[in-house]
């Protein structure tokens, strides 16, 4: 999986195969707000997945809080490490649900080499293919968490650049410039550096491009050290630190919307579930994902409680 694992599984997983062993119930005192509304899902008893990274964990609390107002009840089995495993959970029946990325699913999962640049059109062709698999997928969410180069303010002052088109330019101009600082699989994907190279006509040379830990990236890239550093763009660190991103105006980098992954059996008895989790995947985008996100990373926040407290604050859901 392409994102990062900051923490460890929330409910304490363990893995058999595919299979989840292990789970707490979901005890929120949550009454509909604007979703739930009498209860369609009373009676239903549902499991939520996620994988074990911050925003993972945050929007399966989110997708658990609203299935548990509309009437459910629902176990919590997020925070499964590794990319295939909350997938597979869903896919074979373990799990019900669970907020996945388009990208993941259409490069990762079902082996396609290039990204469908439309983000609606990914989704579409990601909903169209998992047909096969057993995968019903809801409507996305405008969130996106995909790459992005950034810098801090200084050098973004400094050089004047705000897409990566700019970058190019400045590579060329002034070689010298445009250093990077990278994790070792971006260096390495094709949706990655080599990729984002050939897509800008950069040229940069090895000794411009240093491979770090993702953590080590912000922190050198917020000091100035890294003039340029990958970043992901749903990450609470780069309002934290106060990072400019480089637009992609070429649109190179995939869309990796976050959307409700759903077991198509489990939506067919429960079909609900697509009226209780429309709107509230209709208020996620990267403005939302990087304060929550935030909350976490930079804060300390528990992400259940984090996630309990904004769908309380958009009137999502009341608690008793």
């Amino acid at each position: 999986m392409r994102r990062r694992m900051f923490l460890a599984p929330a409910a304490g997983l363990l893995l058999a195969g595919c299979g989840l062993t292990s789970g707490s119930p979901l005890a929120d005192d949550v009454r509909p707000g604007s979703v739930g509304r009498g209860e369609p899902l009373k009676g239903a008893r549902l499991t939520v997945t996620s994988k074990s990274f911050t925003e993972g964990l945050i929007l399966g609390a989110i997708m658990g809080i609203a299935l548990e107002a509309a009437g459910a009840e629902v176990l919590d089995r997020t925070g499964i490490q590794g990319s295939i495993g909350s997938r597979e959970a869903v896919r074979k029946g373990d799990a019900d649900a669970g907020y996945e990325y388009t990208g993941t699913a259409w490069i990762t999962y079902l082996g396609h080499s290039k990204p469908i640049t439309d983000p609606r059109e990914q989704w579409e062709a990601v909903r169209k293919a998992d047909t096969a698999n057993g995968l019903a997928w809801l409507r996305p969410s405008s969130l996106n968490n995909t790459y992005a180069l950034a810098m801090n303010r200084q050098n973004a002052k400094r050089y004047g650049t705000k897409t990566l088109s700019d970058v190019a330019e400045l590579a060329e101009s002034d070689p010298g410039a445009v250093k990077l600082c990278v994790e070792v699989e971006f260096a390495n994907r094709a949706d990655g550096l080599p990729g984002m190279q050939q897509a800008y006509g950069m040229k940069l040379p090895a000794r411009n491009v240093t491979q770090m830990d993702t953590g080590i990236i912000y922190t050198q890239t917020s000091k100035g050290s890294c003039p340029y550093g990958e970043v992901f763009t749903t990450d609470g660190r780069i309002e934290s630190m106060k990072l400019a991103v480089m637009a992609d105006d070429r649109k190179f980098f995939p869309n990796y919307n976050a959307a409700p992954m759903i077991n198509a059996r489990t939506l067919k008895r429960w079909p609900a579930i697509a009226d209780v989790l429309d709107p509230v995947t209709a208020r996620l985008n990267n403005t939302v994902a990087r304060a929550l996100n935030a909350k976490v990373d930079v804060e300390g926040e528990d992400p259940h409680q984090v996630a309990l407290e904004w769908m309380v604050e958009e009137g999502l859901v009341r608690e008793e």
